[in-house]
C-alpha cells in the first residue's frame, strides 16, 4: 500500500511538472525558439525572350487616283504591281496612305487637290505585304468630319492597322504595336503639314476627331515618351518636308532631334514628291523624304522612288538598304543592274545636306 501511495504521489508531481512547461511555451512574454526552416526551392524564372533582328520596308506615299483607282478596281491584290515582292519579304512593311477613305461626303472647301478611295484600299495593301499604315497626312481629312468617319468605319470593318488618326487624340497618336523576332515594336504616325485654314478642324484634341498633328509637338513627344517606357523599338512616321525641295526644311531638322531624345530610334516620312536624304542622328535612323510611291508621277524626280529596308535589333539600326524603283503607270516598278546601283549612289548622295551621317 506505502508503495501504491508513494507511486501516486510521483504521478501527480509529474502532471504538474508538464502542465507547467505548457504554460511556459505559451506564455507570450518567453522566447520561442523556432526549429530551423527548410529551405524552399526558388521558382524558376521564366526565361526572357531572346531578340533576334528584324526587318521594316517603307514606302512613301500612296493614293488611288485617276489610273491606280482603274487598277485598284480592276483586281486589288494585284494594284500595288510588282513591288509588292519587296514589302512582303520584309518583317513589317509600312508606307504614307495619303487619302480618305470614303466615297461619299463633301471635298474640304477650297482645296485644289482632294483624294479618296474605297475601302477596297486595305485590300491591295494587305496583298501587297503592307502590315500598317499613317493616314496623318495632309490629305487625310480631304472630306472633312464626314469622311474621316467613313475613313474609321472602313479601318474598324477591315481591321487594318492605321496610326495618325482618331476618334480623338487618345486613338490618333496611340501606337501600333507588335512583337518580332523578340522585339516589341511601336509605330506612331503624325503629320507636321496641314494647311492653315484646317489645322484646328484636322487636329485630333479630346473631344474631336481628327489626326495627330506634329503641330502639336509637346503632345507628339509625350506619345514618344510613353512608347519608350515598354518598347524595344520606337518609330515615329511623319508627313513633313516642303515640296519638291531636296534638302530638309527648319521645321524638320528642328523636330528630329526632339524625337530622338524622347526615345524615338526611327524617324522616317515623306510629303516632297522627291527623295530627300536619310541617315544617321547618334543612334537613330532618319528619313527626311520617301517620295512618291504608289502616286501620279509628273518628272524625272517626282518618278524616282524606291524602298528602304532597315534591319533593327532592339534599339540598334543595324542596316540600310535602298530598293530603287521608277513609277510608271502610277505604281513603282525596281530598278535593277547598273541603272539601279546609279540609283542607289543618287539616293546615298542626298545624305550630304542632311546633316545625317553613313553610320551611327
Amino acid at each position: 500500500m506505502l508503495w501504491t501511495v508513494r507511486r501516486a504521489i510521483a504521478m501527480f508531481a509529474m502532471a504538474v511538472l508538464s502542465v507547467g512547461c505548457a504554460a511556459a511555451v505559451d506564455d507570450p512574454g518567453v522566447e520561442r525558439v523556432k526549429a530551423p526552416e527548410q529551405p524552399q526551392a526558388r521558382a524558376s524564372a521564366s526565361p526572357k525572350p531572346v531578340k533576334k533582328p528584324f526587318t521594316i520596308a517603307f514606302g512613301g506615299d500612296v493614293h488611288f487616283e485617276g489610273i491606280l483607282r482603274t487598277r485598284l478596281n480592276a483586281n486589288p491584290k494585284t494594284a500595288l504591281g510588282p513591288i509588292a515582292k519587296v514589302l512582303s519579304k520584309a518583317d513589317i512593311a509600312m508606307v504614307n496612305l495619303e487619302t480618305a477613305i470614303t466615297e461619299a461626303g463633301t471635298p474640304a472647301p477650297g482645296k485644289q487637290y482632294t483624294f479618296r478611295a474605297p475601302a477596297t484600299a486595305f485590300t491591295a495593301l494587305k496583298a501587297a505585304g503592307v502590315d500598317v499604315v499613317s493616314m496623318a497626312n495632309n490629305h487625310g481629312m480631304d472630306y472633312m468630319q464626314s469622311g474621316l468617319d467613313d475613313s474609321l468605319a472602313a479601318v474598324r470593318k477591315s481591321k487594318f492597322p492605321v496610326v495618325g488618326i482618331g476618334r480623338n487624340a487618345t486613338e490618333a497618336y496611340r501606337p501600333w504595336r507588335t512583337v518580332v523576332n523578340g522585339n516589341k515594336v511601336a509605330v506612331i504616325g503624325a503629320t507636321q503639314v496641314l494647311d492653315a485654314e484646317f489645322i484646328s478642324a484636322w487636329t485630333a484634341t479630346g473631344s474631336q476627331g481628327g489626326l495627330a498633328s506634329a503641330k502639336e509637338e509637346a503632345r507628339l513627344i509625350q506619345a514618344v515618351r510613353n512608347a519608350r517606357k515598354n518598347s524595344d523599338t520606337v518609330i515615329v512616321h511623319l508627313h513633313w518636308g516642303t515640296e519638291l525641295q531636296k534638302c530638309p526644311n527648319e521645321a524638320q531638322l528642328s523636330l528630329a532631334p526632339k524625337l530622338v531624345a524622347a526615345g524615338a530610334d526611327v524617324v522616317v516620312g515623306g510629303h516632297a514628291h522627291i527623295l530627300l536624304g536619310a541617315g544617321y542622328l547618334d543612334n537613330a535612323y532618319i528619313s527626311y523624304g520617301l517620295g512618291n510611291f504608289v502616286f501620279y508621277n509628273w518628272g524625272p524626280d517626282t518618278g524616282r522612288t524606291g524602298v528602304l529596308t532597315l534591319t533593327i535589333n532592339g534599339r540598334k539600326v543595324m542596316k540600310d538598304t535602298w530598293t530603287p524603283a521608277r513609277i510608271n503607270g502610277g505604281v513603282p516598278v525596281p530598278v535593277t543592274g547598273s541603272a539601279g546601283r546609279q540609283e542607289v549612289a543618287y539616293w546615298r548622295s542626298l545624305r550630304e545636306c542632311t546633316g545625317l551621317s553613313a553610320k551611327p
